[in-house]
Order: C-alpha cells, then structure tokens, then sequence
C-alpha cells in the first residue's frame, strides 16, 4: 500500500523517479506489480484533487476579506489625521500659556529683588546703627578688661564696616578700628609672652583664639619664634664658650692650644637642637591643633636665618683646620680661592674632604627633620630644608673654582718631568725613566677626576654637574699640555734637533725639504736603548686614548643617571612650570616627595637659570654622540699624533744619517784605473751606508714585538699587535726608501764603475724590502733595471720595454745621469 505524503512532494530538489523506487522498494514481494502501480496512482489522482480543492477553499476566502482591510486601513488614516489635529490644539494651548507664564515669573522675579535689597538695606542700617553704637561702647569694653569680648566687639565692628562700605560718615571709625586692634594686639603680648614662657595651654588657646578673632595670629607666630630661638642660639654661641674657656684654660696653666674643632662639636648641636623642636613639636600638637606643622618649622628657618653668616664662617674656619697652612692662619676655602693668601697655600683635596664631611652631618640632620615634619606640608619641608642647607650654598656657588684649584694643586704633585736633559751618556736611561713617570701618571690623573666626580655628588647631589664638566675638561687639557711640554723635552733626550713638524705622510712620501732630525753620536748600544725608549712612549699614547676614553663614557653615564634622578624626582617638569610662570614661590606641589630629600632638587628650585643650563647639559648626555670632555677629546688626538711624529722621527734618525750625503759620494764619478797586466773583474758589494740602514730596518721586528704584545694585553690581540708591529715597519721602511730615492734624485753624474756600485747596493735594498713583504716602488725598480744594463744596451731597454715595466721619467733621469743620449 502507498503511502502519499505531501510534504515530501514540497521538499526542494524533490526527484519523482527516486520516490517511485522508494515505493517500489518498499512493496511486499507477494504483491503484484501492476496491482501495486494502480494502486498508487489512485492514491496520487487522490491526493492532487484534495489539494485543488483545498486551494480553491483558501482563494476563495482571501477575495472575501480585501474590501474589509481596504475599510479598516481608511479608518485608520482617518483616525490618524485627527490625532494630529488635536495635538497642534494642545501644542499652541501650551506656548500661549508658557508666554504668559514667563511673564509672571519675571514679574515675581522683580519683586523678590527689591524685597532682598529691602532686606539688605535694613541689615545694613542695622549694622550702621550697631556699629555706631559699638564705637561710643568700646571704651568701656577695654577699661573692662574683659580680653575676649573686646575681641569680639573689635570683630563686629570690622563686620559692620565691611557692611556699610566706603561710607564718609565712618571713616573715622574705620582708623578708630585699626588703633584699637593694635591696642588690644599690645594687651595680649604680655600675657602671651608669660603663656608661652610657663607651658600653659589654656592660656596660651584662649589668646590665639582672641587675636585669630581679630586677624592678628601672625603676631603670635612672631611672639613664638622669637621666644624659641632663643635657646638655640644659644646652643649654638655655646661653641664660643667652648672655645674661650680652651683658651683661657691654655693661658693659665701654658702649653699647646688644643681647642674644640667644629666639625667635632656640630653633631652635638645638632642632635640638641632635633631633641628641643621634638618637645616643641609634642607640646605644639596640643596647644596649636591646627597650626603646629607650620609654626614649629618656621623656628627652625628663622633660627638658620640668623645663623647663616656665623655658620658659614665657622664652616670656612673648619675647613681650614685640614690643612696645617691654613689652620695655623685660621683661614678657609674661600680664603684661598678668593686669593687673600699666599699663593704657596693651595687648596687641597683635605679641605674639600673637610667641608664633605660637615655637609654630610647637615644632610644626616635634614633627614631627621624632614621625618620629624613628615606631617607638614610638602612647601613647608622644602624650604625647611633650604635653610638647612643654606649656609652650604656659598661653597656650592664657588664649587667648579674649587674643584679647579683642587685638580690643578693635585696634578702639580704629579711628577712627569724626569727626562731632563743631563748631558751625554745615558740617553736611553734617562728616556725610559720619563716615559714611565709619564705612563704611571695617567692612572693617577683618572684617579684624581673620578675623586672630583664623587666630590661633585657628595657636596653638591649633581646640581653643579656642568661645572664638573668644564673643571675636567680644564684640567684634563692643562695635564696633556704638561704632557706635550715633556714630549718636546724628550726630543732633546732624543738627540733630535729642533724641527718643523709637519704631516707624517708628507715625511715618508720625501715631500718635505726640511733641515732632518738626527741623533747625536753615541754609541750603537745606546742608540738602540734610545730607540727602544722611544717606542714606549707609544704605550702613553695607547694609555691615555683607552683611559680617557673609559673614564668619559663613566663621566657621561653618571650625567645620565643624574637626568634619570631628576626626572624620578619630578624636577624637570616642575621647571617647565616655573619657566612658564605658573609655579608659585611657596608651592611645592610639583615636587614628588622623594624630592623633599634630593638635595640637588632642593637647592636648584630657587635657582631657574642654573637649572636650565644644568638640564640642557643633562639632556644632551643622552646622545650617543655626546662627548662629556669636547676638548680633551680632541687634544688626546693631537697628542697621539705628536707621539707618532717622536717615535718616526726617532726611528727614522739612523736612516735619515746614514743617507744624507749619498748623492756625493766620490765613487759615483770614480773611474776605474787601468793597469798594465790584465785582472779579473769582481761583483761590486754593497757598501757600509746600505748594509747600515738594511740592519737596522730588519732588527725593528724584534725590537717593535715585545713593545706590540704589550699595547695588546692579551692572546685575543695577537692580530692586532702583529698589525701594529707591521705597521710601523712598512712606515719606516718607506721613509728610509724615500729617503733613499730623494738622494738618487740628487746625483749628477755617474761612471759605469759607480753605475755597478750602485746597482749593487740598490739590489741589496731591494732584498730587505722583500723580506719585509715591502712593495718595491716603480722609481726604484726602474732605476735598478738602467743602472744596472750596461751602457751601450740602455737605449735598446728603454725603447723594447716602451713603457710597460719601466717608469719612463725615471728611466731618462737614469739616461741622464749616465749621459746616455736616446736619440
């Protein structure tokens, strides 16, 4: 039996073949074929004609409900049209009663104005009556004695007069106010003085809150200030005392004077001045709620205020006590850089150890009192702070003329002059000697800078990091002067005479006609040992380049890590704002609160122009290419450069003696003699001046080899000492070559006996070029292949070569030398 479904036939991709052999598939076997297709196409006829008629039912009543919907939707619109007929009746219902609306509050707005004007007029006169009445009273109110209520009378009559203005009628009272404020400023003083004097809090709340009554509490604030700086003045003439009775103690009883030292007894007034403001700062807490964090720390600034100048004169005097030269004058640091001293007395390292070590116990007693004021505010720590610090800012305002001086007595103890010349002899002793003062004096001298760059933190927290910088760079280039100084001193040692110095390159290419640098005559074992001593004044060069070097990148990371500081601190920014004009004096908001203990941050605040130039230096040691000491830099160049001029022209000497009278040598016009029985000829030999100069270019090898292993320092700088030993042989090999073709140059005339001569000692250079790896140059091949062809086959040559192995302007030179025409 066929089952007919109709959602299958309204699947989508509905295949009539498939669904036949679905239905056939699933008929029973016992069922006929043709009884079964029957069958179903009765079913399907079936089907289609249910669905038709279902179609037909539905067409049907959809035609029926269209003239409904088109009634419904016309009723709608109708609806809709009416709606918003009646909401434009209710919107201008409303803007009429919106405009008659605003009328009323306008109006009512009127009336309530002059009714608060009534109201003031009638306040005001009633002040102007109270206040008229309380001027004819006040009298009475003080012969009462009654403190707290004149207070109060004197504060209402300041009310009223701020009521009724800039009246005529009340001037008088107006001066009469200010006279009786005063007056009553006068009555409290006393009693305060004895409330403040005894500890009696009540009594000393009741005052302040009479002259807080009447705007006088800036009174009390100077009452209390000046009550408690009498104790730690006294604390600190205490020194005084001290130092009278060692005196007097002296006097009486004879001996050696042995006073207290500053730098002994300021930990102590220190230490007694935190325990006094600690006690002030507990009982202030009680008595003064509200005004304890400020006015405690003002008797602190106020107290430094007036110590300053005696302080500073006790910290120069201190600082003076270092040194025996300057303690037994009691004199200081600013007496010897101000120059009112004998110029024997130089300042020292001591004295800046000294004022370090001072600054060191103020910067303990700053961080107690900044813990101490932790509760104030920020502003009112800084400038705590700054009046600590303050009698400090004299020696940090002098600072790079200090360090100057320091440096400069420093470098003047360092001993580099030891090669003076003493007569003949012992050269090569005397070389050595210096060139070793002057290596063991550059580790010193960075030693003496990198003190300066921790004096400069320690005393100063950076502030004066541009100054460093100049200071070193000052020194730095006064000590390579004292070095170039002894350089030339070691010419003399040297044996060389007083030359122009021209360009190195100028020298080995023979372009400069210049009287030549020779050594005077000593004997071969001392020339070598002056040899061997100049050759390690390279090692001072190489010393100074590295060590220098080292110590700028040092420099300029320590300037790095001082910007870093700064900015943590906030200091940058804050400075923006104060060069913008938005800071205020007594603000310290922009400050972090790490900065409260940066004593760079504290000082540069009030000094905007320093800050500037001091971050622009900051700022600019972040570049890579920054160089912290610009003209040592370049001063270190120049000195390697005169180092290499003293070790060519030392190692050039022999070569430049040896040769210089080569193109007059006799035996070049010599003629050979003819005897009468006939002798066999002989190869000439080369002569003495050759060989000379040949020994001495192969023996540099070994003495440039210990001189290169020790610029190298290591295994890894094998390379780099076989390239430096390489490079000052062919250095000098070359000059001795040029040298040697400038005489060639020189000679005029030449035999055919000379010609073989010549030729010979030509060919034994050309062989020490070669064992040197040395190129040998086209002049000198040239002249050795004329030289030595003989006579008759000189032309031939020249014209057969035509150019390609010869160089044809040295092979006529030779021609005319020889007198050989080419013709």
């Amino acid at each position: 039996m066929v089952v007919v479904d109709a959602a299958e036939f309204g699947a989508e991709g509905f295949d009539p073949k498939r669904w036949i052999n679905a239905a056939l598939d699933a008929r029973h076997p016992s069922e006929p074929l043709d009884r079964f297709l029957a069958d179903a196409e009765e079913r399907l006829r079936a089907a289609a004609d249910d669905a038709g008629a279902a179609l037909e039912r539905d067409s049907a009543d959809a035609l029926r409900r269209v003239p409904l919907a088109c009634r419904d939707a016309l009723r709608l619109r109708d609806d809709a049209l009416a709606l918003r007929s009646h909401l434009a009746s209710v919107l201008q219902s409303l803007s009429q009663a919106e405009g008659s609306s605003a009328e009323s509050i306008t109006a009512l707005a009127r009336i309530d104005t002059v009714k608060q004007r009534m109201e003031a007029a009638y306040t005001t006169l009633q002040d102007a009556a109270g206040l008229a009445q309380l001027s004819q009273s006040v009298e009475d109110v003080f012969s009462s004695g009654d403190l707290p209520k004149a207070a109060e009378t004197l504060a209402t009559m300041r009310h009223c007069l701020s009521a009724v203005g800039e009246v005529a009628e009340f001037a008088n009272v107006r001066k009469q106010l200010e006279v009786l404020e005063e007056r009553l400023d006068e009555m409290v003083q006393p009693r305060l003085l004895d409330a403040l004097s005894n500890r009696k809090i009540d009594a000393v709340q009741d005052l302040r809150g009479i002259l807080t009554r009447i705007g006088r509490f800036k009174s009390l604030e100077v009452q209390y200030t000046k009550i408690h700086i009498k104790p730690l003045k006294k604390l600190w003439e205490d020194f005084d005392l001290k130092q009278r009775a060692s005196r007097a103690e002296v006097e009486k009883r004879g001996g050696e004077i042995t006073s207290v030292s500053f730098s002994s007894w300021l930990p102590s007034f220190y230490d007694e001045t935190l325990l006094y403001l600690e006690q002030e700062w507990k009982w202030c807490l009680t008595a003064f709620p509200e005004e304890y964090r400020s006015l405690v720390p003002k008797v602190l600034v106020e107290t430094m205020n007036e110590l300053n100048s005696s302080f500073v004169s006790r910290v120069n005097v201190a600082t003076g006590d270092a040194v025996p030269e300057t303690r037994s004058v009691a004199k200081g640091v600013l007496d010897v850089i101000s120059g009112d001293l004998p110029k024997s007395i130089k300042l020292q390292n001591k004295h800046l150890a000294a004022l370090i070590e001072l600054h060191n116990m103020t910067g303990t007693f700053a961080r107690n009192i900044q813990h101490l004021f932790s509760e104030s505010d920020l502003g009112v720590v800084l400038s705590t702070l700054k009046a600590i610090y303050s009698p400090y800012e004299t020696f940090k305002m002098r600072y790079g003329q200090m360090e100057r001086a320091v440096l400069s007595a420093a470098m003047a103890g360092i001993d580099i002059r030891g090669a003076i010349s003493r007569g003949l002899g012992a050269q090569g002793i005397e070389l050595s000697e210096t060139v070793r003062r002057m290596e063991e004096s550059i580790p010193q001298m960075i030693v003496l800078l990198e003190a300066a760059v921790e004096r400069c933190i320690s005393l100063t927290g950076g502030s004066e990091a541009d100054e460093l910088v100049l200071a070193l760079d000052d020194v730095m280039l006064q000590y390579i002067s004292n070095l170039q100084e002894t350089l030339k001193s070691l010419r003399m040692v040297c044996g060389l005479d007083n030359t122009t110095h021209t360009d190195a390159l100028k020298k080995d290419a023979g372009l400069e006609k210049k009287e030549a640098p020779r050594l005077v005559d000593v004997s071969e074992e001392e020339e070598w040992s002056i040899v061997q001593g100049a050759l390690q004044v390279l090692t001072v060069a190489d010393c100074l380049t590295s060590r220098t070097s080292v110590f700028e990148a040092s420099l300029r990371a320590t300037l790095a890590r001082i910007g870093t500081n700064f900015s943590l601190s906030g200091f940058g920014s804050s400075m923006d704002k104060l060069s913008a004009g938005t800071a205020d004096d007594n603000s310290g908001a922009p400050l972090g609160g790490r900065a409260a203990l940066d004593i760079a941050t504290i000082r540069l605040t009030n000094l905007p122009d320093k800050s500037k130039k001091l971050l622009t230096v900051l700022e600019q040691s972040k570049d890579p290419r920054f160089h912290a000491l610009p003209v040592t830099s370049q001063r270190v160049a120049a000195f390697s450069d005169k180092v290499n001029e003293l070790v060519y022209d030392v190692l050039i000497s022999k070569v430049r003696q040896r040769l210089s009278e080569i193109a007059r040598l006799p035996i070049w016009s010599s003629v050979e003699e003819q005897g009468g029985l006939p002798l066999p000829s002989f190869s000439a030999y080369p002569q003495a001046y050759v060989t000379s100069v040949g020994e001495y270019l192969l023996t540099l090898p070994q003495q440039l080899e210990p001189l290169a292993e020790g610029i190298s320092g290591s295994e890894a700088g094998n390379d780099e000492a076989q390239f430096f030993a390489t490079e000052w042989i062919f250095k000098v090999a070359e000059g001795a070559t040029a040298l040697f073709m400038e005489q060639l140059r020189g000679i005029h005339y030449i035999t055919d006996r000379g010609a073989q001569q010549l030729a010979a000692d030509i060919e034994y250079l050309n062989n020490v070029l070669s064992a040197l790896s040395m190129p040998i140059p086209p002049f000198l091949s040239t002249f050795h292949a004329c030289i030595s062809t003989p006579r008759d086959q000189v032309r031939d040559l020249i014209k057969s070569d035509g150019g390609t192995q010869l160089d044809l302007p040295t092979a006529h030179l030779v021609s005319k030398i020889r007198r050989i025409s080419l013709e």
